[in-house]
């Protein structure tokens, strides 16, 4: 073969080569615009370079996570709900009907809702005068739970009736009264209200911690009790924590009682960070509302759940009247009294709320 003829050859070689190439490279992008268009599935050999930045980030991890948050939320609504009727229904059954009272709820003026709470000793038939009263806040700005008690011989004007002791409210008007006679002396506006007497305290208390609720007690206590109480940390069954909470046969009276009366709610809501007491809540919630007497919803308990967790870290608490702002009086209409400086006590409140 001539060198010519050899160089012919190897040119149309090359020339074969070149067009195969192309053809190859051709039929590569072809594929991958079906790749891209869904229509196919991609080719073994490696795409072109341009293609990869053609692709779009995967979402299906993010989409799986919120499928995820959606699912557990509808089943926790969905267990408080069924909890809480069921709770109801039982306390219903288990009780006579209780009556709702009148009760025309405001909301203050930082936009929190608060909650009257009220204590009686009520028996059937008889309207006694309050034994506690308490005010809850759960959705003020510090956003955590605080509690004020009302020392029950505190002496304030009474709308419609005059002055009184400040528990004397309940029997001449119930909740509404307590309600108007808070806003009128103290500042302090109520949404809702919860009436609870001595047997409710109890079934809840022990629903809620069958195995009891641990605090520590001041001192050594018998003396009107129907369970006699040692000093020192323990843990007390329903009917134990109400005679703690209610004792005041000592030299420090309702003061003393008012003290230990908020640290049985500091135990109660420190309590509450033990998940299964947690699980239990929307049940015994239930039970409150069939056992009590309340205009209280359960969306608005869902509404401040985390509020009622942080509970567990300490409840904020103020007693009124406040240090340096009563003395010992007495009248006529009510006996032995204590003479507060209203003024001072309302600051007090609101600096109190406000932080």
């Amino acid at each position: 073969m001539s060198r010519m003829d050899r160089h012919k050859k190897q040119k149309s070689t090359e020339q074969i080569f070149a067009r195969k190439t192309i053809e190859k490279q051709t039929d590569w992008e072809e594929d991958w615009e079906d790749v891209e268009s869904g229509n196919k599935l991609p080719p073994s050999a490696p795409p072109p370079k341009s293609s990869f930045f053609k692709k779009k980030p995967k979402k299906q991890k993010k989409h799986r996570f919120v499928r995820c948050l959606i699912t557990f939320l509808i089943v926790c609504i969905g267990y408080s709900g069924i909890s809480f009727f069921v709770g109801q229904l039982v306390a219903k059954s288990d009780s006579a009907s209780v009556q709702p009272e009148t009760f025309n709820g405001m909301t203050a003026a930082d936009g929190s809702h608060n909650i009257l709470l009220i204590g009686n000793d009520s028996r059937e038939g008889e309207t006694a005068r309050a034994d506690t009263i308490m005010v809850l806040q759960l959705d003020g700005p510090a956003k955590k739970p605080k509690l004020i008690s009302f020392m029950r011989d505190t002496l304030v004007t009474i709308p419609g009736v005059g002055d009184n002791k400040i528990n004397a409210a309940y029997a001449y008007g119930g909740a509404e009264l307590v309600r108007i006679t808070l806003s009128q002396n103290f500042g302090i506006e109520t949404s809702y209200y919860t009436t609870v007497d001595f047997q409710t305290f109890e079934k809840v208390i022990d629903t809620l911690f069958p195995s009891g609720v641990k605090i520590d007690a001041e001192k050594d206590m018998s003396k009107n009790l129907e369970v006699a109480i040692k000093q020192g940390p323990q843990k007390m069954d329903g009917l134990t924590l109400l005679q703690y909470a209610r004792f005041r046969m000592d030299e420090e009276g309702d003061f003393g009682r008012v003290r230990r009366q908020q640290q049985v709610m500091n135990a109660v809501f420190s309590q509450l960070k033990n998940p299964i007491s947690l699980l239990k809540l929307p049940y015994a919630a239930g039970k409150v509302m069939g056992y009590a007497s309340t205009d209280l919803s359960m969306g608005f308990l869902l509404k401040n759940t985390l509020s009622i967790a942080k509970g567990a870290a300490g409840v904020d608490r103020l007693s009124v009247p406040v240090e340096g702002s009563w003395s010992y009086g007495e009248t006529y209409e009510a006996g032995s009294v204590l003479v507060v400086d209203t003024e001072m006590n309302r600051q007090a409140i609101q600096q109190f709320l406000s932080k």
